[in-house]
C-alpha cells in the first residue's frame, strides 16, 4: 500500500489523536489503546472487532507506510466479568516500523536499554523515562479506513519548542492553537517542531470537546447549541508555555466566558477536589468530568 499525499493532508478536520509516552512496548511490540478512546478506533475500521479477532491496519510514518495488526485481545470473561475490551496495535520487534521507531527515539531507547540491563529481569517491565526527557508517539486517524498517521515528538522537538516559548504569553499561545497561526518571528528550523506540537495540542483539545459534546466542564452549558454552532475552548491547567504539558489530564474544556475569566483572575486549581479557587474566595467546581 502506497500513500503519496503529504501526511498533513491525510488528517480530517475532525481527526482524533492518542498521545503515548514512549516505553519498551512502543519500541518493540506496539501500543495499547485506552478504553476511553477505543470506540474511535472501532469507528474508523471497516470491520468491528470482536474479542479474539484481529485485522491488518496501516501506519504511516514520515511518508512511508507500514503494516501492523489491530487486535482485540481475548481473555477469560468468566474470570474477569465486566472487563472492557483490550485493544492493541501490534507489530513484531524485528519489523521495519519497530526498528524505525527505535532509531527516531534513540535517546529513550538508550536510557531504557541501559536501565533494563542493570536491573533483575523481574523489575524490567516498568521502566519509565525521566519526566524531563520523555518522548511521545502521536497517533492520528485519517480519511482512509484502517490507516493511521504516526508523528514522533522527540527530545529535540521539545527543546526547540521550549526555547521558542520563552517569552510567549499563555493566552496568546492558546489563541494561536484556535486560529492555527505560527509566530512569524520563528526561525525556519523551529517552525516544523512548533507546527507539530501545536497540531498535537489542538487535536487533544478537539478530542476532549467531542468527549464533552461541546459543553463547559464548569457551568455545563453548550452556549452555541441554541444558534446551531459549537463554541467551547480548551484550557491548560498548568500553562503550556511553562510546563509543555499538553496531556489530556492538563486540559479542561470550558466556555469562552469562563476561559477569559480564568486567564484574567488566575485562580488556583485544586486537582484533588477539581475546584478553581479565586483570590476573592469564590470557588467553582468542575461539574462534568470524564478524563481528569
Amino acid at each position: 500500500m502506497v500513500i503519496s499525499m503529504r501526511d498533513d493532508r491525510m488528517i480530517n478536520d475532525n481527526y482524533y489523536v492518542y498521545k503515548k509516552e514512549v516505553d519498551w512496548s512502543v519500541l518493540h511490540q506496539g501500543v495499547g489503546i485506552p478504553v476511553t478512546i477505543q470506540i474511535v478506533f472501532h469507528n474508523t475500521i471497516k470491520k468491528f472487532l470482536s474479542r479474539g479477532q484481529s485485522k491488518d491496519i496501516y501506519l504511516v510514518l514520515e511518508g512511508k507506510t507500514y503494516k501492523a495488526r489491530l487486535v482485540n485481545q481475548k481473555f477469560d470473561e468468566r474470570k474477569y466479568p465486566g472487563r472492557s475490551d483490550i485493544l492493541q496495535i501490534r507489530y513484531n520487534p524485528q519489523s521495519d516500523i519497530a526498528e524505525r521507531l527505535r532509531t527516531i527515539f534513540a535517546a529513550s531507547y538508550k536510557y531504557i536499554l541501559e536501565q533494563r540491563n542493570s536491573l533483575p529481569e523481574n523489575q524490567r517491565k516498568f521502566i519509565k523515562v525521566p519526566e524531563e526527557h520523555k518522548e511521545y508517539l502521536a497517533i492520528y486517524t485519517t480519511e482512509y479506513p484502517d490507516t493511521y498517521l504516526l508523528e514522533c515528538i522527540t527530545q529535540e522537538d521539545t527543546r526547540i519548542v521550549k526555547e521558542s516559548l520563552v517569552n510567549e504569553d499563555e493566552q496568546e499561545y492558546e489563541a494561536s492553537i484556535n486560529y492555527n497561526t505560527v509566530d512569524p518571528n520563528a526561525t525556519i528550523a523551529a517552525i516544523n517542531q512548533i507546527v507539530k506540537i501545536r497540531k498535537l495540542n489542538r487535536a487533544i483539545g478537539e478530542t476532549l470537546k467531542l468527549l464533552y459534546n461541546y459543553r463547559c466542564q464548569i457551568c455545563g452549558e453548550n452556549i452555541g447549541a441554541r444558534y446551531g454552532v459549537s463554541i467551547v475552548e480548551s484550557h491548560h491547567i498548568d500553562p503550556f508555555v511553562e510546563s509543555l504539558n499538553n496531556n489530556a489530564e492538563n486540559q479542561v474544556i470550558i466556555c469562552p466566558n469562563h476561559h477569559r475569566i480564568i486567564h484574567r483572575a488566575r485562580p488556583v486549581f485544586n486537582r484533588r477536589k477539581l475546584i478553581f479557587v479565586y483570590n476573592n474566595g469564590v470557588e467553582e467546581r468542575i461539574i462534568l468530568n470524564q478524563h481528569l
